[in-house]
């Protein structure tokens, strides 16, 4: 056994996970059963795959556009406007989660979904911040805190306004973004404050699913910068990316040994690595497609179909908010993908790229 190979087996054995493709989802609640009845039927509703593969094979944008004549997509009147079609997608989203909040009836889990919006308001309002750029006008306003409150109080620097959760991530990513003011270690300490923030939200409420789901998404997460630190390594052998192998969050199934390891080694073995645990055959697309076409398109594809794997395993649930979770982010997965393949065919990308990116 040559020593890559042993090195790779030490760390295997070092995460056992105790599921074989998704952790448990949790067991039903039946003060929801009537929500959840109502979302089996809009599930019905969503686009099809098939529906979205049309649209990325279509001729060009207007005939994609026409696909979705027949949806809640539609345009309203003739010309395919692609401005009217980003308010109608806007529109969508906030129907969607309008709909969330009335179905769930735990208030702290419709908080918690609200603050995905409270953290990337922060993050938009210190990028502009500490590197002195204008205030613009694209912050959402369906977090908990309103958006303009972010910018006054960076721009005053005084943060009492903001809850303690929020303080602490100014203080964390300021700090971190003045060590060398690369701007993406502002990113890098937002993505940690939030991590922890849901896990402990997730235990405080003795959530099962929700525990699952945000261990997932540091998983993904991290394997996402995994190969983003693999890719940056191997293309200019920087010692400011070897630096970085320090940001990987903590909290998720995977230990950190293997993430941190993995640029070591060449993209054929990344799956070997990954080969004891249920990403295995998505990392091993992901790092094949970007060793052979320097792209990051099957990374996002694979985690993608991941994370819907996860929440559509919530489909054995009869009665329970996991349903309706798993609709608000299917549905809102769905909403960009639409995004995704309009603006591609408006910008005459190729076919081929929308597809890998999609299916």
């Amino acid at each position: 056994m040559n020593t890559q190979t042993e090195e790779i087996t030490e760390i295997a054995e070092q995460s056992i996970l105790d599921f074989h493709a998704y952790p448990s989802v949790g067991s039903d609640d039946w003060r929801y059963a009537f929500q959840t009845a109502q979302v089996r039927v809009l599930e019905t509703q969503m686009l099809s795959r098939a529906v979205l593969s049309d649209m990325a094979n279509a001729e060009n944008y207007e005939a994609a556009v026409s696909l979705l004549s027949a949806t809640e997509y539609a345009m309203p009147r003739a010309g395919h406007n692609f401005a009217e079609l980003e308010n109608i997608l806007r529109l969508r989203r906030t129907e969607l989660r309008q709909l969330f909040a009335d179905l769930i009836l735990d208030e702290l889990i419709v908080e918690l979904f609200s603050n995905r919006d409270d953290f990337a308001n922060l993050r938009l309002a210190l990028r502009r911040t500490l590197t002195q750029k204008p205030p613009g006008a694209d912050y959402s306003n369906d977090g908990n805190v309103p958006a303009d409150l972010f910018q006054k109080a960076l721009e005053e620097e005084n943060y009492d306004t903001l809850p303690d959760y929020m303080q602490h991530a100014i203080e964390q990513a300021v700090l971190a973004y003045y060590q060398d003011k690369d701007i993406r270690r502002i990113d890098y300490a937002i993505d940690r404050t939030q991590a922890e923030f849901n896990l402990r939200k997730a235990h405080q409420l003795k959530n099962t699913f929700l525990i699952a789901l945000f261990r997932i998404q540091i998983d993904l997460a991290n394997i996402r910068t995994m190969l983003r630190l693999k890719f940056t390594e191997s293309e200019q052998e920087s010692e400011l990316a070897t630096a970085e192998r320090n940001v990987f969050l903590k909290g998720g199934y995977v230990t950190l040994e293997p993430l941190q390891r993995a640029p070591d080694l060449g993209y054929e073995s990344h799956g070997q690595l990954f080969f004891h645990l249920p990403y295995h055959r998505l990392v091993e697309t992901a790092a094949g497609y970007l060793a052979s076409d320097k792209s990051f398109l099957k990374a996002e594809q694979q985690c993608e179909q991941f994370l819907t794997g996860f929440l559509n395993s919530t489909v054995q649930i009869t009665a329970g908010p996991q349903p309706i979770i798993a609709y608000l982010l299917n549905k809102e997965n769905e909403i960009r993908t639409v995004r995704l393949i309009l603006t591609a065919k408006k910008s005459s990308l190729d076919t081929k790229l929308i597809l890998d990116r999609i299916t």
